[in-house]
């Protein structure tokens, strides 16, 4: 089975990173009251922390961003 990636090692850290700030912002959010931005802003780091670990992103991949190379194992 093939793995599809389309982001490069730096790419995945950022994103991970990123990720993470989003969900503390979300824990900020919480705790002053806004849940519906806590929630939005939990969704998207989440989102943002899975396709760093995973190394693929979807709307990269809508946009035709090219798979990595030598990653067709």
């Amino acid at each position: 089975m093939a793995k599809l990636r389309n982001l490069t090692g730096k790419a995945r850290a950022l994103r991970a990173a990123a990720g993470g700030a989003l969900i503390v912002a979300a824990a900020v959010a919480w705790q002053h009251g806004t849940t519906a931005a806590a929630l939005a802003l939990a969704g998207a780091g989440l989102g943002s922390i899975l396709s760093g670990l995973l190394g693929f992103c979807p709307a990269c991949a809508l946009a035709g961003r090219c798979r990595l190379r030598g990653t067709e194992n």
